[in-house]
């Protein structure tokens, strides 16, 4: 990845192969929390570049409990990390528990891990408070050259931090998914992109929006893409989106639409056509 300082995927190259080893012993020993944190704890100092002893905290105060790390940069508090035991598997329980730390201190980003499986969270401190899963990944199966692992790795690191990285890869995220990808299919605009090649392709005859966007809705995209919480939270960005920079909003299904150019160019035509054949009976 070209924002990524040569040095930095040096340090990559050099701890990833050493902190893996390191994993796996501890995995195959299955050492308790504690000694988890310890191996966590290091990975943030020797991997992604942290002074653990200024800017890692352990067991970090929040309302009467405690965190098991905060990453603290400037007096402000970046990431919260919850870590379980390496032999133990991430439930949702653990991943509610973390995400109660950070809506609790007003941390947006949360790091839940048992030292193999890492997943990165961002809140959105809506009503109520919702979450999402930026990032997942194995840290045993990391190869350090790889663009898309460094890419992971220099999220959670402090020279991403200064760089935004996470904020951007975040944006990319949210609009890089099925769920938008589908609903901008469903957009009008897209859809009317469809309508004009499907009118190319059948010689001239006439195709309404509405009947292509229930065929795609039903028939091309699936069922998850266009329902749910997820699917719902991609529309509402789509429509905005196009409200925004042109004013266009997404029609549903068999909602009256007004007519295209495209279309009162037809209407005209045939308009003209009729009264060419009416003029010829006459005459």
């Amino acid at each position: 990845m070209s924002n990524i300082q040569k040095k930095v995927i040096e340090r990559y190259i050099k701890t990833i192969p050493r902190f893996q080893k390191v994993l796996q012993t501890a995995k195959d020993r299955d050492v308790n929390e504690a000694d988890t944190v310890s191996v966590i704890n290091d990975i943030f100092g020797e991997v992604f570049g942290y002074d653990k002893y200024i800017e890692v905290t352990s067991e970090f105060a929040i309302r009467g409990t405690y965190c098991d790390l905060a990453i603290k940069v400037e007096d402000k508090v970046q990431f919260l990390i919850e870590v379980k035991a390496i032999g133990i598997e991430l439930k949702d329980i653990h991943m509610r528990q973390a995400i109660d730390y950070g809506a609790n201190h007003g941390v947006q980003w949360i790091v839940l891990t048992n030292g193999l499986d890492w997943r990165v969270y961002r809140l959105r401190f809506e009503q109520p408070i919702n979450v999402d899963l930026v990032c997942k990944f194995d840290f045993l199966a990391l190869n350090a050259k790889d663009e898309k692992d460094q890419e992971y790795l220099f999220m959670l690191s402090k020279k991403g931090l200064i760089k935004k990285m996470r904020d951007d890869y975040y944006e990319k995220v949210q609009s890089v998914n099925r769920y938008v990808i589908g609903n901008l299919i469903l957009a009008e605009p897209v859809l009317d992109i469809v309508r004009r090649e499907l009118k190319k392709l059948s010689n001239g005859i006439k195709i309404d929006i509405a009947e292509i966007e229930e065929i795609v809705r039903a028939e091309v995209l699936k069922r998850e893409i266009v329902e749910g919480e997820q699917a719902d939270a991609a529309q509402a960005r789509v429509s905005k989106f196009y409200r925004k920079g042109t004013g266009t909003r997404r029609r549903r299904v068999n909602e009256p639409k007004e007519p295209s150019e495209a279309d009162m160019e037809e209407s005209a035509t045939e308009h003209l056509s009729r009264r060419v054949e009416q003029e010829d009976r006459i005459i």
